[in-house]
């Protein structure tokens, strides 16, 4: 068989290869620990550790800086990169940027932590302002639950109960009752830091750069730009107008 024909037939199987993100709408890429729960177990703090939690901005910071994201956000062991309408990386090949991000998260977090860890990646296409905004409120909110989930679970289990009963107790129980039950062992939810219950936000802010223009012989500022890690977000309706901010600039 003639190789240009062969080679013409091998890569008609390549089928998904051809997908493309829909062109003017943003993409919110979300890269996932793998097995996080079990690799976590052993290495770091319940429900929260802070060496865990600056591997994960680490990571943020390099996939908002590779890929050429406008916003980052991270909680528990996930990350959501928010990207314009006119983002144009690989062709918008859907392929390459599920394999790169996660490879990407993978590479920067095995590095730092130096031990081997994956990550897989899904893509999320939002078609206007709101779901954008939508998609950010949803995964703060899984934030907080999880954040409220896991504090007392862990509670449960450092007061001597067993996993399975600690989950038990808490099957179907009320924000209130979790609250309550934190609150008696001298833990006040809504005092913990922020980037436990809210999750952290990453983006690219303006600053002034004080030099010296040695041929004009004067001082000069230069304006540039550098990742800041915003540990403090506000919530609810504070939150989407934050994010409503990101949008109005692409």
């Amino acid at each position: 068989m003639d190789n240009q024909i062969f080679e013409k037939k091998m890569r008609e199987l390549e089928y998904f290869h051809n997908l493309r993100l829909l062109p003017g709408t943003h993409t919110i890429i979300r890269a996932d620990g793998r097995s996080f729960s079990k690799y976590t177990s052993s290495i770091f703090e319940k429900p929260f550790d802070l060496k865990f939690h600056e591997l994960m901005v680490e990571t943020a910071k390099a996939l908002l800086s590779e890929l050429g994201g406008i916003y980052a956000y991270t909680e528990s062991d996930e990350i959501s990169v928010l990207f314009p309408p006119d983002w144009a990386l690989f062709d918008r090949s859907l392929e390459k940027i599920v394999s790169i991000s996660a490879s990407i998260a993978s590479a920067t977090f095995t590095g730092i932590a130096r031990t081997a860890v994956n990550f897989d990646s899904r893509v999320c296409s939002a078609a206007n302002k709101s779901q954008v905004v939508d998609y950010f409120l949803w995964r703060q909110a899984d934030a907080t639950r999880c954040a409220l989930n896991g504090w007392s679970y862990w509670m449960l289990r450092k007061n001597g109960e067993t996993g399975e009963n600690a989950a038990v107790i808490l099957e179907k129980k009320s924000i209130a009752f979790k609250n309550e039950l934190l609150f008696q062992n001298g833990i006040n939810f809504n005092e913990l830091p922020a980037w436990q219950r809210r999750g952290t936000g990453l983006y690219w802010e303006k600053y002034e750069k004080p030099g010296y223009n040695p041929i004009a012989r004067q001082e000069v500022v230069a304006v540039r730009r550098r990742l800041k890690v915003d540990e403090e977000l506000p919530i609810k309706d504070e939150y989407k107008e934050f994010i409503y901010g990101f949008l109005t600039v692409v």
